[in-house]
Order: C-alpha cells, then structure tokens, then sequence
C-alpha cells in the first residue's frame, strides 16, 4: 500500500489525493501532526512524504521529524520508491548527507523549472515547464544523487538517489491549497489568480509526476508515449 505522509495540517495531499481515489490507488494517509504512530518502513511498498512550514532542523519543537528521517533512511536503503515533497525533499536530502539551508532567498507563485537529466519522474514531460513553488529552505543534491533540475533561483529543484526522489517544487497542490497559503502574504490574491490561470498546465504536471512515481512503484500502468504538454 502507498503512504502519504502529511506533516502538517496546512499542507495536504490536496490534487495528489483526488488523483489517488480517481485512479484507485490504495493508500493511507498518516498524519505525523496528529499523533499517527509510524509504521515499519517494510510495511509500505511506496511512501510520499508532503511538505510543512517546519524546517529540517526543528527536531525540538516536532519530535516526529526524528523517526519519519529514519524511515526515510531506510526507504532510501531498502529500496522502498520514496517520493519527498518540499519539506520531503529537504528531508530526504539531508538523511542523505545533503545540506538544507536558507540559501537561495525562497521561491513563490509559479516558476520556471528546467530539467538537467532524463529520469522516469519526468518522463511526457517537456524539458521546461512551470511548478508552483512555496519555500524558504532548499536543498543540496546529496552525494552519489543525480541532479534532475534546476530553477534561476534555486539550483536544486530535483534529484535521485535509487529508488527515491526529492523535489523542492509543489506539484501535488491545488487551487484551495494556494489560495490558503497566500492569503497573509497576498491579501490581492495575485498568486492565486496566477496559478487558476495556469491550473490546466500544473494538473496535467501533477497526473505525470504521481503516475510516473506510481509506474516506477508498480502501482500503476506506465503513461502510453503521448505529446508533451505546452513548454515553459
């Protein structure tokens, strides 16, 4: 069964999981904000680990950070298909001897992402397309990953290590999600006016990345070879 793993209340599966029910995928989703008791990682046969407005390093404040990084460790050993998302992918990156920081001065709204190397997650996608972005931290690329894509403001927006993937971008969110996230910041509502005017693009970039992670995890038929949607 597929695990979703949501770590915080504001940040759901959200299109991911209309996706799941409308393909009849079965999954749980686990809700580490809750209280949810973590499973063994042998008792999951793929994992997506969501995003939050915590960081890596707030161990303190949110002691589930500590087991879901040894999970996360053992899929990345395993070979259990992991799939890090944002807070995810940062995680992953740093069970994995990356650095998470604070570099990069953060990225919102809609932003270009290129891709630097072939990869079955990307597979039907072109070469540049736009993701919507949500982020102050960002990750390096661990040692022995491969570098996926890049942005112009944050170079790492995706890599691999065997079997798992960490991306910085958000391509499970949807038009609540980002209406959501942008009212403080956004009282004009400009961002999510952007991606409603985008949404079509990014629903079909998130059908291609989830059933590309579920192909790759043998929960789903590949994609039949079809032309990409419009480039960025």
């Amino acid at each position: 069964m597929l695990l979703v793993i949501q770590n915080d209340p504001r940040v759901p599966p959200a299109f991911f999981g209309t996706l799941l029910m409308e393909w009849g995928i079965a999954h749980r989703v686990l809700r580490l904000f809750a209280g949810d008791p973590m499973p063994d990682s042998s008792e999951t046969s793929a994992v997506i680990v969501l995003g939050g407005t915590m960081g890596v390093h707030d161990r303190e404040d949110f002691p589930f950070l500590e087991p879901l990084s040894g999970l996360i460790r053992d899929a990345a050993d395993i070979g259990t298909p992991l799939l890090g998302i944002c807070l995810g992918g940062q995680l992953l990156a740093h069970a994995l001897g990356g650095e998470v920081h604070s570099g990069c001065r953060g990225e919102k709204g809609l932003q270009r992402v290129k891709t630097v190397a072939d990869d079955p997650l990307f597979a039907g996608l072109p070469p540049s397309f736009y993701a919507f972005q949500w982020h102050n931290d960002s990750f390096s690329v661990p040692p022995g990953a491969a570098h996926l894509a890049v942005s112009e403001i944050c170079p790492g927006q995706a890599f691999r290590y065997r079997n798992t993937w960490g991306v910085q971008f958000h391509p499970e969110v949807d038009r609540a999600t980002v209406a959501a996230w942008s009212a403080t910041v956004d009282p004009e509502g400009l961002f999510a006016e952007r991606f409603a005017a985008g949404e079509k693009e990014h629903r079909e970039l998130a059908r291609r990345i989830l059933g590309n992670f579920l192909a790759v995890s043998a929960l789903r038929k590949p994609f039949p070879a079809t032309k990409a949607f419009k480039t960025a």
